[in-house]
């Protein structure tokens, strides 16, 4: 009998309607997730097991050329530290001199114009390859689980990230071979997650502390339209300053003062993680490792001595708050609602802060670790028009920093002040300096500060060809745009001759078009060796699926079994765990996965003759039919 197919409700016969495959991803500092909406409702994709498919954001390279990536790799951080990378979204379009704690971390820098690249066993390899490992692993994973290939993306990134570690974001997903869609501040990801699954309206404050990162974001929710209306944060302080401040407890309170090596920290980091995330449910913890050499120790950290240690992390937090909120003209009084985003979060002290501050509890209602993918599987969502025409919203975020351009003394003139709508374009005239000058140079910043050597850099060009005048007689437009991402572009116009020039204001850093053409050129040509990656990668997928279906089973009906059944069939999934572990075909992984099938077909049959005689027991025959 053939099965025939029923169409979704209030969609018309032969009408049946198929929604783009689009997903969200939060790129992280200590873990990265993707999720996508189905039946109109946003999802964090599981891993086989059921569970959120959360990757750890650590990347090792190994001298053979392979790479590993999440929980593998974070299992070799204290045996080769040099080579795996965690918290390398710190690093995205930033140089040394960014990295005021660079001299403790294992890896070797090597300093370059506008972001850093850190020598590997398998080469130099900048922020923007290592993050386009992680995304890499998470496009994989969402196509094997959605059973097509992604159209696209929109990816989160902090309020806070400047033009540079934009662009450096954008980048490794164009390197991973995901189209991106939009790049969407995490705050405003967080709100659109509330908004959406809640219909709440009003004014909303987003507490946003994640493991490299903290962003404050003030929103107003209206009848679909989100208004950003005020942001700020540290680029420089996330739940990793913590771990740090604790790991200098432990060095401190055991006379640690011979020299550590990499190893020795990286084991002492890993404890020190570890306590932190037990003192957001226990009033203590304690801390015990092992160095070697008779250098043993235990430590007890109380959830006091935690505080007092880490009180100065949690107030540099409110400075970037009371900013924001005079930006925004509020009181504490006005804002209906603080939402919590960001592993870091769930620590006690955060939370008594927050609530000492704003004299509301915040709302946890999402996953504070889900709910940044979450928003922004739902704004990718709507890009593609998946969305039904009724709930269409509008999205007004703003700039995290001001715009400017050099004027003479080193001085720096806004052009576009932060926390500006975005999309937006502004304008402002500036001329010479001296007179028959015929040439100026366009000195693109972002920042605060009045000079120019506390701003950032991100552009210089020339506008020549200017016909010889008297100083102040030209008049040189300059033009800004920033599109919807928050990237700038900037154009120059000598008004009287009509000469013109413009950039797409790109950062300066190694990994240019042409090496991102040609790793992508690579890419194309290596199609074969990812596909075969792909296959293993399914076929893992499939023989998991299948050993955790076994194991379940085993575990409630082993009683159906002899001895050596049972045993046979315990051999058949060794058999098949190891083909996952250490085999790189996807031939003999299927092959391993067939013969556990054919090995239980008995079993599977003798469970089911006792269901079909469970459910018919003490039951007539015509009660049956």
């Amino acid at each position: 009998m053939p099965l025939l197919q029923i169409s979704e409700p209030d969609i018309p016969s032969g009408k049946q309607r198929q929604d783009k495959l689009v997903v969200g991803i939060d790129l992280g500092t200590t873990n990265s997730l993707i999720a996508t909406v189905r039946n109109k409702f946003p999802e964090v994709l599981n891993d086989i097991r059921g569970l959120p498919f959360l990757v750890p954001s650590i990347v090792r390279y190994l001298p053979t050329g392979d790479v590993e990536v999440g929980y593998k790799a974070r299992h070799s951080q204290i045996i080769d530290p040099k080579n795996t990378v965690s918290s390398v979204k710190r690093f995205m379009g930033r140089g040394l001199k960014d990295i005021s704690y660079a001299s403790s971390l294992p890896y070797d820098f090597l300093d370059k114009p506008g972001m850093v690249l850190l020598k590997t066993v398998a080469g130099l390899k900048s922020p923007v390859e290592i993050s386009s490992e992680i995304i890499t692993v998470l496009r994989q994973h969402a196509e094997s689980i959605l059973g097509s290939d992604l159209i696209g993306a929109v990816i989160t990134v902090p309020a806070y990230f400047d033009d540079s570690q934009r662009q450096a974001t954008r980048d490794a997903a164009r390197l991973a071979g995901l189209n991106v869609f939009r790049l969407l501040n995490e705050p405003t990801a967080a709100a659109i997650a509330y908004g959406l699954d809640n219909n709440r309206e009003g004014t909303y404050v987003v507490y946003d502390l994640g493991g490299g990162t903290f962003d404050i974001s003030i929103l107003k929710v209206t009848k679909g339209t989100f208004e950003v209306l005020a942001i700020g944060g540290d680029s420089a302080l996330g739940g990793d300053d913590f771990d740090r401040i604790i790991l200098s407890w432990i060095i401190e309170n055991l006379g640690l003062v011979s020299p550590l090596s990499h190893k020795d920290i990286e084991i002492l980091m890993v404890e020190a993680r570890k306590s932190k995330e037990l003192l957001s449910v226990l009033p203590e913890v304690e801390i015990s490792f092992d160095l070697g050499s008779n250098r043993q120790g235990k430590l007890l950290l109380t959830a006091k001595i935690f505080n007092d240690i880490t009180g100065n992390l949690v107030a540099r937090t409110l400075t970037p708050i009371r900013r924001a909120m005079r930006d925004a003209k509020l009181e504490t009084n006005d804002v209906n609602g603080v939402i919590l985003v960001g592993g870091a979060t769930r620590m006690p002290s955060i939370r008594e802060s927050v609530f000492s501050y704003f004299k509301t509890l915040p709302l946890t209602d999402i996953d504070p670790e889900k709910v940044v993918a979450m928003g922004a599987a739902i704004q990718a969502n709507m890009l593609v028009g998946n969305n039904d025409p009724e709930n269409d919203w509008l999205l007004l975020d703003v700039i995290p920093l001001s715009l400017g351009i050099e004027t003479m003394g080193g001085l720096v003139e806004k052009i576009i002040p932060r926390n500006s709508t975005i999309p937006c374009a502004y304008e402002q005239d500036f001329t010479t300096f001296k007179d028959g000058q015929s040439a100026i140079t366009i000195h693109v910043l972002q920042g605060e500060r009045e000079l120019v050597s506390d701003c950032r850099s991100l552009a210089k060009f020339e506008l020549n060809c200017i016909p010889p005048m008297i100083a102040g007689a030209a008049r040189v437009r300059v033009n800004y745009q920033v599109d919807a991402d928050g990237l700038l572009s900037v154009s120059a116009r000598e008004i009287c001759s009509g000469v013109e020039t413009s950039i797409n204001v790109r950062p300066s850093y190694q990994l240019a078009d042409d090496d991102i053409k040609r790793m992508l050129q690579e890419s194309a040509n290596s199609a074969d060796v990812d596909m075969q990656a792909r296959a293993i990668r399914e076929e893992k997928i499939e023989a998991e699926r299948t050993i955790y279906a076994t194991e379940s089973a085993l575990s409630t009906s082993a009683n159906l079994l002899s001895e050596k059944e049972y045993s046979d069939i315990i051999h058949l999934i060794e058999a098949v765990r190891l083909e996952v572990q250490s085999s790189k075909s996807h031939l003999s992984i299927n092959a391993a996965t067939k013969a556990l099938a054919r090995g239980t077909e008995d079993f599977a049959t003798r469970r089911m003759d006792l269901s079909i005689h469970d459910l018919l027991a003490g039951k007539k025959i015509d009660q049956t039919l």
